[in-house]
C-alpha cells in the first residue's frame, strides 16, 4: 500500500508537466500527496473498520458500506486533494450513486485490498466491490481487479512473467510496447485503458522500486497516478528503500501518518 503513496508523491510535481526522462529529483518542495493517496488511505480505513484482524471474514454488504463511508469521510476531510469532476459531484451529492466511471481512480486506490485477503479469488472479488462504489463501468472494474491481482501476485512470490501473463491473459491489456516506445508520444489520459498498460509496463521493466517509479513518471501524462499504480505493485516485489519511505512519510498529513502506522500494525 505504501508503494502507491510513494509513487503518488514522487509523481505529483510532474502531472501536466511532463518530465519525459528518468533523471529527476525524487522529492522536491512541490512533492505532495494527492487524491490518489487520500483514496488509498480511504480503502485502508475501510478495511480496518470492517475487519478487526487480518483474516477476518467480511460479507459483501458490510465491505461496500465501509468503503462508501470511508471514501466520503476522507475525501471531505481533504477536499482539495485534486479529485476529478465526476467524483466531486458524487462526493457532494445527496443521492450518491455509481457514475459509470472508467477512470483510473478505481485502480490507484485498490492496493490495500490485495494485502487484506490471502487468496487471489477474494482479492479480485473485493477489488471489484471497492470499484463499484463509483466506477461501475466494465473498464473501471477491470482496472481495479487487475491492479489488485497484480499486487497480490507480487506479494505472494510470483515472477514478473507470471504477473505479465495474468494481466494480458485475463484482462487483455496490451503490454507489447516498451517504456522507450511509449514515452515520446504519450499524452495525458486518466482512463484505465489509457494509463494502466503504461503503469504495468513500468513495473515489469523496472529493476528496483526506485527504477519502477522513475520509469512511470518519465512516461508523462497522469504521472502521479501511473507512478501510484506501478509503485503499488513494485512495493511487495522489490520493497521500498528506507530513505524513500522516510521522505514520503514526512510529506503526509499527521492523520494519514496515523493511518499508515495503524495499517502496518493491522497487516502484521
Amino acid at each position: 500500500m505504501l508503494g502507491a503513496v510513494v509513487g503518488d508523491i514522487i509523481g505529483s510535481p510532474y502531472e501536466h508537466f511532463d518530465i519525459k526522462t528518468v533523471n529527476f529529483p525524487l522529492f522536491t518542495k512541490r512533492s505532495h500527496f494527492t487524491d490518489d493517496t487520500v483514496m488509498t488511505f480511504a480503502i485502508v480505513r475501510a478495511v480496518m473498520s470492517c475487519m478487526k484482524f487480518h483474516g477476518d471474514v467480511v460479507d459483501d454488504i458490510t465491505f461496500k458500506i465501509s468503503v462508501f463511508n470511508s471514501i466520503r469521510k476522507l475525501a471531505r476531510r481533504f477536499p482539495y486533494a485534486g479529485y476529478g469532476k465526476g467524483f466531486t459531484s458524487w462526493l457532494y451529492s445527496k443521492d450518491p450513486r455509481p457514475y459509470r466511471s472508467w477512470g483510473n481512480g478505481s485502480a490507484m486506490r485498490v492496493s490495500p485490498v490485495a494485502w487484506a485477503f490471502d487468496d487471489l479469488s477474494s482479492v479480485e472479488h473485493f477489488a471489484e466491490l471497492s470499484a463499484l462504489i463509483t466506477h461501475n463501468h466494465i473498464e473501471g472494474i477491470k482496472g481495479a481487479v487487475s491492479t489488485a491481482g497484480a499486487v497480490f501476485l507480487a506479494r505472494t512470490g510470483h515472477t514478473k512473467e507470471e504477473i505479465r501473463g495474468y494481466i494480458t491473459g485475463k484482462f487483455g491489456y496490451d503490454l507489447s510496447r516498451t517504456i522507450d516506445e511509449i514515452r515520446p508520444d504519450y499524452t495525458f489520459s486518466s482512463s484505465c485503458p489509457g494509463s494502466l498498460p503504461e503503469a504495468f509496463t513500468a513495473f515489469l521493466e523496472g529493476e528496483n522500486f526506485e527504477d519502477v517509479v522513475r520509469k512511470a513518471v518519465s512516461i508523462g501524462g497522469d504521472s502521479d497516478t501511473i507512478a501510484c499504480i506501478a509503485g503499488s505493485i513494485a512495493e511487495p516485489f522489490f520493497s521500498i528503500p528506507t530513505l524513500i519511505q522516510v521522505e514520503a512519510f514526512a510529506k503526509l498529513h499527521p492523520y494519514l501518518q496515523y493511518l499508515e502506522e495503524k495499517w502496518e500494525q493491522w497487516r502484521n
